[in-house]
C-alpha cells in the first residue's frame, strides 16, 4: 500500500515539469519577425526560399513613428525552376477580421513564446505559360460550340431549335455575286434623302413656335415683340382708360379677361411705379385679350359673338386673332381652331409673358389661369420655345430682384443661345 502511494506521488511530479506555459514576447512589435504563409494549391519544396518586399505606401511614416511588423504592407515572393510563387489579392481580405500568433517552444524552461505574425495567401505562375496570350475565338466557332453542346447533352426541345437555327442561316457565299447590285440600289434610294443638317432646319421651320432668331445673343432678340403682336395690331392698342383709372379695380374691370391671377397681379405691380411702363402695360392688355379669345373660340367659333363679348377690344386686333389662330376648310366660310392652331396662340401668349417676366415666368399661376392644371402640358409648351424650367439661381434672384424664397418655385427660364428640346423617340412596343 505504501509503495502504490510514492508510484503515485512521484507521476504528479512528472507531470507538473511537463506543464505548459505561454508567454507573449518582449521584442519591440516593429522588429522583424514570422511571417504566416498559406499555400492553396501548389506548395513549394522546403528548400524554395522566399524574400520580402515592403509596398509603397501613400503616407510614409515619419522617422519616430514606425508601424509594427504585422501592419506593413508587404509583399512575400519566391521562385523555382518552374513556378513563381507571390502574395494574392486574397491576402488582406483573408487577414480582416483575425489575428495569427507563431509559437517557438522551449523545452528547457517550458515556456512557448507567441508572437503576432502577418498572414500570406499566396498564389503561383507557371513561367512557361507568362509568355503565351490566349487563341481569340470567333463568333462563329462559339456558335458551333454552343450547338455541339446542345445537341450532345441539350433536351428535345432545345435540339429542335438548333436545326431550325442551322436551317435558317444564310449562305454568305451566295450573296456574293449581288452584294455590289445592293450598295449601288441602298446608295441610290437614300441619295434623296435629308442631310442632318437639313432635317434640323425643316423641324426648325415646322415648329409651332413664334418666328424666332436661332442667332440671338439676347433673350429679348429671340422673340421679337413685333412677332407675336403684329405692328397695327399693336397701335391700336389704346392704355389711356388705364392710366386715368381710379384704382386697381377699375383698371381690371377694364381688361378683356378679369379672372386671370397672373395679369391682374402684374397689372397691379406696373402702377405701383411713379412711371408705369407703357409697354409692359400694352402687353399685359394683349395677352388678356388672348386668353379671352382662347375661352370664347373652345367650342364654335362665332365672330359677332366674339366681338360682343370683347367690345372693349379693337376690331383689327380680333380680325388679327382670326386670320392668325383660326382655319377655313375647303369649301366652307366657317372658321375653326385646330389643335395647331391652338397651340400656337398659346405659344405666342407664353412668348409675350416671358417678355412681361424678363425670361422667368412661373408657369404654374398662368397654368390655374388657363385651367390647364397640372402644370406639364404648359411646361411642356415652354419648353417647345426653348425655355428650361427649373428653380431660379441666386444669381437670377438677384437679377430679377426676387425674394430667396422665390427660389423654389419652379419656372420657365430662357437664355441664350437658344436650344430647342430634341424630338421624343418612341421605343417600340
Amino acid at each position: 500500500m505504501a509503495a502504490m502511494t510514492t508510484s503515485k506521488k512521484r507521476k504528479r511530479e512528472l507531470d507538473d515539469t511537463q506543464r505548459v506555459s505561454f508567454a507573449l514576447s518582449d521584442q519591440p512589435a516593429t522588429q522583424l519577425g514570422p511571417v504566416l504563409a498559406n499555400f492553396p494549391s501548389v506548395k513549394p519544396t522546403k528548400s524554395t526560399s522566399f524574400k520580402c518586399y515592403k509596398a509603397q505606401t501613400q503616407k510614409p511614416a515619419t522617422d519616430n513613428e514606425e508601424l509594427p511588423f504585422v501592419e506593413i504592407p508587404m509583399l512575400i515572393a519566391g521562385e523555382t525552376e518552374a513556378v513563381d510563387f507571390y502574395s494574392s489579392e486574397e491576402t488582406r481580405r483573408g487577414s480582416l477580421g483575425s489575428r495569427y500568433l507563431v509559437g517557438i517552444h522551449n523545452k528547457r524552461t517550458g515556456i512557448t513564446t507567441l508572437r503576432a505574425a502577418p498572414l500570406h495567401i499566396l498564389t503561383h505562375e507557371v513561367k512557361a505559360l507568362k509568355g503565351l496570350q490566349p487563341a481569340a475565338v470567333s463568333a462563329l466557332q462559339r456558335l458551333e460550340a454552343r450547338a455541339a453542346l446542345g445537341e450532345t447533352f441539350g433536351t428535345k426541345k432545345a435540339k429542335l431549335a438548333i436545326r431550325a437555327q442551322e436551317r435558317n442561316k444564310v449562305d454568305i457565299s451566295a450573296m456574293e455575286g449581288v452584294a455590289d447590285h445592293l450598295q449601288e440600289s441602298i446608295l441610290k434610294n437614300t441619295s434623296t434623302l435629308p442631310s442632318k443638317e437639313e432635317a434640323k432646319a425643316n423641324a426648325d421651320s415646322t415648329r409651332l413656335v413664334p418666328q424666332y432668331d436661332i442667332d440671338a445673343l439676347n433673350p429679348s432678340d429671340i422673340y421679337p415683340l413685333h412677332n407675336m403682336i403684329p405692328k397695327p395690331e399693336w397701335k391700336a392698342l389704346s392704355i389711356s382708360a388705364y392710366m386715368s383709372a381710379g384704382g386697381g379695380a377699375e383698371r381690371v374691370a377694364l381688361l378683356p379677361f378679369k379672372r386671370s391671377n397672373w395679369i391682374n397681379d402684374h397689372l397691379a405691380l406696373a402702377f405701383t411705379s411713379p412711371s408705369p411702363n407703357k409697354t409692359t402695360i400694352k402687353m399685359l392688355i394683349y395677352i388678356s385679350t388672348m386668353i379671352a379669345f382662347h375661352k370664347a373660340t373652345f367650342k364654335d367659333i362665332n365672330k359677332d359673338a366674339i366681338q360682343q363679348r370683347l367690345s372693349m377690344v379693337p376690331s383689327v386686333v380680333i380680325d388679327g386673332l382670326l386670320s392668325r389662330f383660326t382655319e377655313t376648310a375647303r369649301g366652307s366660310m366657317e372658321a375653326r381652331k385646330t389643335s395647331e392652331k391652338g397651340t400656337m396662340l398659346l405659344t405666342h401668349m407664353f412668348a409675350l409673358c416671358l417678355h412681361v417676366d424678363d425670361f422667368a415666368t412661373d408657369t404654374s399661376v398662368l397654368a390655374a389661369d388657363l385651367s390647364m392644371e397640372p402644370a406639364n402640358r404648359v411646361n411642356m409648351l415652354f419648353k417647345s420655345l426653348g425655355c428650361k424650367v427649373n428653380k431660379l439661381t441666386q444669381s437670377d434672384l438677384k437679377r430679377l430682384g426676387l425674394p430667396d424664397s422665390a427660389g423654389e418655385i419652379k419656372r420657365a427660364i430662357l437664355k441664350t443661345p437658344l436650344e430647342f428640346p430634341n424630338p421624343r423617340i418612341r421605343r417600340r412596343t
